[in-house]
Parts: C-alpha cells; structure tokens; sequence
C-alpha cells in the first residue's frame, strides 16, 4: 500500500479526517500524480441501491470521474451478506462460482456547481450513479448496516409517512 500511495485515516478521528482532506486536495493539485479511487458509500451493499455518499471527497475540488459499478449474480454473488455468512462462507462460494461478472459504466466528469455544497454534489453524483446502474437512491448510509436505527429518525420518518396519509 505505500508504493501505491494509499491514505489511511480512522474515520472517527477527527485530526484524521482534516488530514485527509489535505493530503487529497495536495494530491490533486500536483498534476503529475495518478487519480484518487474513492469509494465515498464507505461500504457495499446488495447491489440494488446506492447509499448515501460521505461528503468529506466532495469538498476538496477538482474534478470527479463517476463510475458506476453493478454485480451481475448469475453466475456468482460478489455481495458477503455478513449477518448470514461468515467470511470464510463468502470467500468459499466466490471461489467456487462459476464467475464473478460486473458491470462498468465510466460516466462523464463531473465538477461542483458554484452554488453547490458538498451535500449536494455528492447527491448529483450519486443520483447519475445510481440511475446508469438501474439502482435505487437511498438517503441513509452503511451505518444502518451495523447498528440500530435511532429514535429520533425513525420519528421522522413516522411524521413524513403521516404527512403522506
């Protein structure tokens, strides 16, 4: 990973989120260097949706390259269900496919509106994400995956269900 000049950083640190943020906009600046491989979800799903982006890559500039990225499960699953399998199971049955099969879709670049957050460009980005792959918007992220729902969302979520009603 060093020769490839990988950033590590530990999301809940906040020193290590604005020296990440620096290291990134000073990578981008030098125009000699390679393009940065974000995944901003920060974790996969079950190749239906796309879940909220972490805002954090779209507040430095520059210019973003989209790609979207849809698993085709026909000959064989890329996605670990980790609340039914283990990591052997997983690593198991994807040796044991008959084939990993995926979809690229390079979409054109992208750049932030001058009006625009960095909120609302990373929705711009992964709406056009989401829509070339055939997958649904989801306004929550992995989080969701590994602990409980709070209250207080659920809350709203219940007061806009009955605004509908």
């Amino acid at each position: 990973m060093q020769t490839t000049q990988h950033v590590l950083f530990e999301r809940s640190e906040m020193k290590d989120r604005h020296l990440v943020r620096k290291k990134i906009r000073e990578h981008i600046a030098d125009k000699a260097k390679l393009p940065i491989l974000i995944f901003p979800e920060g974790t996969c799903i079950n190749n239906t949706s796309v879940m909220m982006f972490k805002k954090g890559s779209f507040e430095v500039g520059g210019t973003i390259h989209p790609v979207a990225i849809k698993y085709d499960p026909r000959f064989g699953d890329a996605f670990w269900n980790s609340t039914k399998h283990s990591m052997m199971t997983h690593i198991f049955n994807v040796m044991t496919s008959w084939a990993i099969v995926c979809n690229v879709w390079y979409l054109p670049a992208m750049v932030k509106e001058e009006e625009e957050d960095a909120v609302h460009f990373a929705n711009r980005v992964k709406a056009v994400i989401a829509a070339r792959g055939g997958m649904s918007v989801l306004p929550w992220d992995g989080g969701l995956k590994r602990k409980m729902v709070k209250e207080s969302f659920k809350e709203e979520q219940q007061k806009k269900y009955c605004q509908i009603v």
